[in-house]
């Protein structure tokens, strides 16, 4: 296993002071982590294309759209076009609308863009078997998508550890990104799980010091790599 990554959350910041954010993820971390949410999907609406358009020019590294919608198939064009590196989608939005999760997934990867797959913590990490080899990465929510600030839930290391045992199995380069009440507390642990991309928005936006709260998330996890 390589490096871990940190992926701040964009949806933690100060929305007034986005460019300070932008530099603290091109100076300090190495991916930008973009919550779309719909008010459907999950009960809150953050920001869609334009925030992607407008970070896309001073992004140095690369940009990261959780989409928390309905149909999400509808808006992987416009998200490749407005900047995103990497995709990912929930699978029970999908099979909720009778899409095919395998087909949105390979629209991901026809426009350039690293194709992922996101599971809630009462989805059975099982979900994401079938579809692992189309994969880039699989996003393993460790709360409930949807709110910041949420309590680690800690049966999610169990989760992380299935799906890594079956990547491995298979042999696949599928990385495995988790989000929901990260921070330096559990850094170490997730990354010893199996965990390769930490994403984490309060515990770096809402620190006293946003750079030193990146340092020791990546210091915490590289001790287990």
């Amino acid at each position: 296993m390589g490096k871990v990554l940190i992926a701040p959350s964009l949806l933690a910041a100060d929305f007034l002071h986005l460019e300070e954010a932008a530099r603290l993820v091109n100076d300090h971390a190495d991916i930008f982590h973009l919550d779309v949410m719909d008010g459907t999907f999950v009960p809150n609406i953050s920001f869609g294309f334009p925030v992607v358009e407008a970070l896309r020019p001073v992004a140095k590294k690369p940009m990261d759209v959780h989409l928390m919608i309905v149909h999400p198939e509808k808006y992987i064009e416009r998200f490749a076009k407005a900047g995103a590196s990497m995709i990912s989608f929930h699978e029970e939005a999908a099979e909720a609308d009778g899409s095919d999760p395998a087909e949105i997934l390979r629209s991901i990867r026809s426009f350039g863009v690293s194709p992922g797959l996101v599971v809630n913590p009462d989805i059975p990490a099982e979900k994401l078997f079938p579809y692992l080899e189309l994969c880039d990465f699989v996003l393993i929510m460790s709360v409930f998508a949807g709110f910041g600030g949420q309590k680690f839930i800690e049966s999610s290391y169990e989760k992380i550890r299935a799906v890594r045992k079956e990547i491995l199995r298979r042999g696949l380069d599928v990385k495995i990104e988790v989000d929901g009440g990260v921070g330096p507390s559990n850094a170490a642990a997730l990354a010893d799980a199996g965990a390769e991309i930490l994403v984490a928005g309060s515990s770096v936006f809402k620190a006293a010091d946003p750079a030193a709260a990146v340092a020791a998330l990546r210091g915490q996890s590289c001790e287990q790599v």
